[in-house]
C-alpha cells in the first residue's frame, strides 16, 4: 500500500509541474522572442523628451523636431538626419503628429508611410495580450515593449489622418480601426490610462465624427460612448468630456430621440467648467430646442435662445441663433415670423453653414404658401449642393462593413481570451482533484480491506472464548458495547459544539465583500466575463434567484446599518426590484454584469440607473453614489 501511495504521490508532483510549466510556456515565448528577434528598438532621449512635451505643448515640441530635419525643397518636403533606423521613423512619426496638432497639413507622407510599415515589422513580433476583459499585465509580466506597440498605433492614426486630408475616407477609417486593434490586442485594460487613454479618446472621437458625416448614427454612437470612457480616466482637455456628450446628444437628435438627446446636452452643460464661452450657449440652445420639441412650452424655450442671442459675439453666432428660432416659429406655422428670421440667412452667400438648413425650412414654407418662384430657386440651391446618393450609400456600406469586421473581431477575440483562460481554470482545479481523488479511493480501499481482515480475526477469537466463557464473555461484551456507545454519544456531543461554535463564528462574515452571497456573485461575473453587446439570455445560467437577491439585502443591510431600510425610508419612489439594483451595484458591478445576473437587456439596466439616479438626485456614478451612502448613516 505504501508503494502505491508514493507512486500517486509522484504522479501529482509530476501533472502539477507539467501545469505550471504550460502556464509560463507563453512568458517565456514573449520574453524569447523579444529578445532574439527585435531590433535595437530605443528612442534617443531628445526625441523622447520632444515626444513627451507634445502632449503639452504641441507648437513648442515642433519648435523642437525641426532641427532634426534638413529642408530638402521648396515643398517642405524633409529629410531626417538621426543615427538610427528606429530614430529616422520615430522622428517623422513625430513630425506628422506634430504637423497635425499644429493645424498644417501632412508634407512628409511617403516617410510616414515607411514608417508604419516599419513599426508594423517589429510590433507584429510581439505576442497580442491574452488576458480577459479587466485583465492587466502583472509586474513579473509586463506588455512586452509597450512604447513599441503605442508608437506602431499611433502611427496608423496619423496615417488614417493623412488619408483624411486628402477625402479618402474608407482607408482613413481602416487605418483608425487598426489603431485601435493594436491598442486593445497589445495592452490589458488597466494598462489603457494616461497617454494611452487620451489616445484611445481621440480615436474613438475620430471615427465618431466620420460615421456622424455620414449619418451612420449607430456606429456613431458605440464610437462616443467608448471615448467617454476613456476621456473620464484622462481628461483630453478641461471641456474634452462635455464636447462628447454635445456629440452624443447630436446624434440622438438625428435618431429622433428627444429624451435622450436633451439627457446628453444636460450631461454637457455640467461637465463644462465656466458657462462664458460659444459652447455653453451652443449646449443652451441646443437644450431649448430638445425642450421645445418635447413639448415643454414654446414660450420658455424661445425666451432661453434670445438670451443668448443678446450674448452673441460674431454674425456667425447670430447666424446659427436665428436659424433656430426661424426653425420653430415654421414648425408652429408661423410663417411670417419664420420668413423675418430665414431669409436674411438664405441670401448670405457666405454662411453656407446656415444657409443649407435656412433653405430647407424654406422649401417647406414657400411650398406651404404657394411662391413656387421662391421654391424653385430653394431647390435649384439645395440640388447643386446635395451629394449623390448612389455613392454616398456605397460609401456607407463601406464604413459600415469596416466598423462591423471590426466590432465583430473584438468580440471573437474576447470570447477565445474567455475560453483559453476558462479551459487553464479547469485544467488547474480538474488535474489535481482527480489526482488527490484517486488517492483518497485508493487509502480507503486499503483501509476497508484491512478492517475487514481484522473483524474476521476478532469473530474467531470470540467463538474460541465463547466455547469457554460464554456467561463471562456476553457481560464483558455488553459492557464493552455501554462503553463504546457512551464514548460515542460523548464524541458525538463533542462534534455538534464544534460544528455550532463554528457556525457561530462564520455566522457574521468580517466584510460585505466577504459575505458568502457576495462571493457568489463576484465568481459569476469573473466566470461569465459578461458582454453588453450579448443578449443576456446567453447568460441564463448565472441569474440570482429570489433567495439569493433576499440573502444580498440581509448582507447589505448588516454591514451598512440597515441600508435597504435608510434607502426605502429616504427615497419611497424606488421599488424593490430598483433596491435589488442598488445592492448589486454596492458590488462596483458594470450595467453588463447587472444585465446578466438579473437577465434584464442591457438597455433597460441602463434607463433603471438613469431613473434610480434621478430619485436620488446625484450626478455621481451610482456605484459610488450608492457606497457613498451605505457607508455615511448620516449621508440620507
Amino acid at each position: 500500500m505504501c508503494r502505491n501511495v508514493r507512486h500517486i504521490v509522484l504522479l501529482f508532483l509530476l501533472t502539477f509541474a507539467l501545469l505550471c510549466a504550460c502556464q509560463r510556456h507563453d512568458t517565456d515565448l514573449v520574453e524569447t522572442r523579444r529578445a532574439t528577434s527585435l531590433p535595437t528598438t530605443i528612442a534617443s532621449p531628445e526625441l523622447s523628451a520632444i515626444d513627451s512635451l507634445m502632449w503639452r505643448q504641441p507648437d513648442s515640441a515642433l519648435a523642437c523636431l525641426i532641427p532634426y530635419f534638413d529642408t530638402c525643397c521648396r515643398d517642405a518636403k524633409f529629410c531626417v538626419s538621426t543615427t538610427t533606423e528606429y530614430n529616422r521613423h520615430y522622428a517623422n512619426l513625430l513630425l506628422s503628429e506634430l504637423l497635425y496638432k499644429n493645424d498644417y497639413s501632412q508634407t512628409n507622407r511617403p516617410a510616414l508611410l515607411q514608417a508604419v510599415t516599419y513599426f508594423d515589422s517589429l510590433v507584429r513580433q510581439i505576442p497580442p495580450f491574452k488576458g480577459g476583459r479587466g485583465d492587466s499585465k502583472t509586474a513579473s509580466n509586463p506588455t512586452p515593449n509597450p512604447n513599441l506597440s503605442f508608437l506602431t498605433a499611433r502611427a496608423h492614426y496619423i496615417n488614417g489622418v493623412g488619408y483624411y486630408e486628402n477625402d479618402s475616407i474608407v482607408p482613413a477609417c481602416a487605418e483608425y480601426l487598426k489603431a485601435l486593434e493594436v491598442m486593445e490586442s497589445h495592452f490589458g485594460e488597466k494598462e489603457l490610462i494616461g497617454k494611452r487613454a487620451r489616445f484611445m479618446t481621440y480615436t474613438y472621437n475620430r471615427l465618431g465624427d466620420m460615421f456622424s458625416d455620414q449619418y451612420m448614427m449607430e456606429s456613431s454612437i458605440v464610437c462616443y460612448e467608448k471615448a467617454l470612457v476613456y476621456c473620464i480616466i484622462e481628461p483630453t482637455s478641461p471641456q474634452g468630456i462635455s464636447n462628447i456628450y454635445t456629440r452624443l446628444g447630436v446624434q440622438y437628435d438625428k435618431l429622433g430621440n428627444k429624451d435622450k438627446m436633451r439627457d446628453s446636452y444636460e450631461q454637457a452643460i455640467k461637465s463644462l467648467p465656466s458657462g462664458d464661452n460659444l459652447g455653453y450657449r451652443d449646449l443652451v440652445v441646443s437644450k431649448a430646442l430638445g425642450d421645445y420639441q418635447l413639448g415643454l412650452g414654446l414660450d420658455n424655450s424661445l425666451n432661453a435662445i434670445r438670451q443668448i442671442l443678446v450674448q452673441a459675439d460674431d454674425d456667425d453666432e447670430r447666424s446659427s441663433r436665428y436659424l433656430v428660432i426661424g426653425a420653430i416659429f415654421a414648425e408652429e406655422k408661423m410663417y411670417d415670423s419664420a420668413l423675418f428670421y430665414l431669409e436674411p440667412l438664405f441670401e448670405v452667400k457666405e454662411n453656407i453653414a446656415a444657409k443649407m438648413p435656412a433653405a430647407e425650412c424654406l422649401q417647406i414654407i414657400y411650398d406651404s404658401i404657394g411662391d413656387n418662384e421662391k421654391l424653385d430657386k430653394c431647390r435649384l440651391f439645395l440640388a447643386s449642393k446635395k451629394k449623390s446618393e448612389a455613392q454616398n450609400k456605397a460609401l456607407v456600406s463601406q464604413l459600415d462593413d469596416l466598423f462591423k469586421s471590426f466590432t465583430n473581431q473584438t468580440l471573437k477575440n474576447d470570447a477565445e481570451k474567455a475560453r483559453e483562460k476558462s479551459i487553464r481554470k479547469t485544467i488547474l482545479v480538474i488535474v489535481p482533484i482527480a489526482v488527490i481523488v484517486a488517492l483518497v479511493i485508493l487509502i480507503m480501499v486499503k483501509l476497508k480491506n484491512k478492517k475487514l481482515l481484522e473483524e474476521q480475526q476478532e469473530d474467531a477469537d470470540r467463538k474460541l472464548e465463547e466455547s469457554e466463557q460464554q456467561h463471562r464473555m456476553e457481560q464483558a461484551a455488553i459492557s464493552g458495547r455501554l462503553k463504546r456507545s457512551n464514548q460515542e454519544v460523548r464524541e458525538l456531543k463533542d462534534q455538534i459544539k464544534q460544528l455550532d461554535d463554528l457556525a457561530a463564528k462564520t455566522e457574521t462574515a468580517s466584510s460585505f465583500n466577504e459575505e458568502p452571497i457576495c462571493r457568489l456573485i463576484m465568481e459569476r461575473v469573473h466566470e461569465g466575463q459578461f458582454k453588453s453587446k450579448i443578449d443576456c439570455e446567453i447568460y441564463k445560467s448565472y441569474a440570482l434567484d429570489k433567495q439569493q437577491l433576499l440573502d444580498l439585502r440581509v448582507a447589505a443591510d448588516r454591514h451598512f446599518s440597515q441600508f435597504t431600510l435608510r434607502l426605502r425610508k429616504a427615497y419611497p419612489k424606488l421599488t424593490n426590484i430598483d433596491i435589488d439594483y442598488c445592492c448589486l451595484y454596492l458590488l462596483n458591478l458594470t450595467h453588463a454584469d447587472v444585465s446578466a445576473l438579473m437577465q434584464r437587456a442591457y438597455n433597460t439596466v441602463i434607463e433603471r440607473d438613469s431613473k434610480i439616479q434621478k430619485i436620488i438626485g446625484s450626478g455621481k456614478p451610482l456605484p459610488v453614489l450608492l457606497m457613498d451612502i451605505a457607508q455615511n448613516t448620516s449621508s440620507i
